[in-house]
């Protein structure tokens, strides 16, 4: 059994004292949640931003009144409690963690904080006896079903229609050039790059633990290569397109990926049959990475299904040849 667990106190053995302060820890910890994603999104965002001082500023009042409740119940000292002191209770993600999926992910975190906090509460109230307990209960509840409300209300005042436009137009865009540039570009680079080294090895040996062997050190090997490449070539703060962390882990994973959807049929021990599947693979790969530019990248779909075909028959073609002679 994990210590932490066993130190954990059931949410039935506090008394109205540890309950009031968990409430007020929690408020506190909300405030300074709301407070960091409005940090987050400031710069980017501003009328999101807006939206999250309100909500933080609303946490806070709620904080301020739990606190003068408890100090007319039982005082100025608050005993220490907090969320992971008790079994069963919510818990809140990391910020950094939900800061990096981007807006909206951050308003659906949010959204759900004020959700599990309300419904947490109301359980807790229908499985109370006490009557001053159950009371606080329902309060408590009661307040996070107006913290929704509220930041509806604050999302009409600072997020017009004009402006949820140009924030998920600036959201969209940033997508666009810290994840899909680069994963594209490392897609099509493990996709096409690959296929002269991997056909090469499997017609000149026809040996298919070789091809693969061969294709898994092309496509790992260029992976890195393409991560490092692309994090080192641009830090982003001119451009804006984004963490080069970021960038560089697109572009080095599906690098990666396009290179070994054609390496991994070679694990099959009977060569036509691994180099059938292979081909299969490749096809989809090239067709699918015509998707992507035509979706994201507004690419006429025709144009880019010849252009990428194209390319990669070409680097086919001289594998084949390589290998055969």
């Amino acid at each position: 059994m994990i210590p932490g667990f066993v130190n954990r106190r059931r949410f039935r053995d506090l008394s109205e004292q540890d309950i009031l302060a968990l409430a007020i820890s929690s408020e506190e910890d909300d405030e300074r949640i709301y407070r960091s994603y409005a940090e987050i999104l400031r710069a980017d965002y501003p009328s999101s931003a807006a939206v999250f001082d309100g909500m933080a500023t609303e946490e806070d009042t709620h904080r301020r009144l739990l606190i003068e409740l408890h100090q007319a119940r039982f005082g100025n000292v608050i005993p220490l409690i907090r969320r992971e002191h008790v079994s069963g209770f919510y818990a809140r993600r990391p910020v950094w963690l939900i800061a990096n999926l981007g807006l909206e992910r951050i308003r659906d975190e949010a959204a759900q904080m004020e959700r599990d906090a309300e419904q947490f509460y109301r359980a807790a109230a229908a499985i109370t006896s006490d009557a001053e307990t159950r009371k606080l209960l329902g309060d408590l509840a009661a307040a996070e079903a107006g913290h929704s409300d509220h930041a509806l209300h604050l999302e009409s005042e600072h997020l017009g229609d004009d402006a949820r436009s140009a924030e998920e137009s600036a959201a969209h865009r940033q997508f666009i050039l810290t994840w899909v540039q680069p994963g594209l570009a490392g897609l099509m680079d493990g996709s096409v790059s690959t296929l002269a080294p991997i056909f090469a090895t499997a017609f000149a040996t026809h040996d298919t633990w070789t091809t693969f062997l061969v294709g898994l050190a092309a496509s790992v090997g260029a992976g890195i290569s393409m991560g490092f490449t692309e994090a080192a070539s641009d830090d982003g703060q001119i451009s804006g397109r984004g963490s080069p962390i970021k960038r560089g882990i697109a572009a080095g994973v599906m690098t990666t990926l396009g290179g070994l959807g054609h390496a991994l049929p070679y694990l099959i021990a009977d060569f036509w049959t691994a180099t059938s599947v292979a081909l299969i693979v490749v096809f989809v790969e090239l067709w699918a990475i015509a998707w992507i530019q035509n979706r994201y990248m507004q690419t006429p779909f025709l144009r880019a299904a010849f252009q990428v075909v194209l390319g990669g028959a070409l680097v086919f073609a001289a594998g084949v040849l390589i290998g055969s002679g």
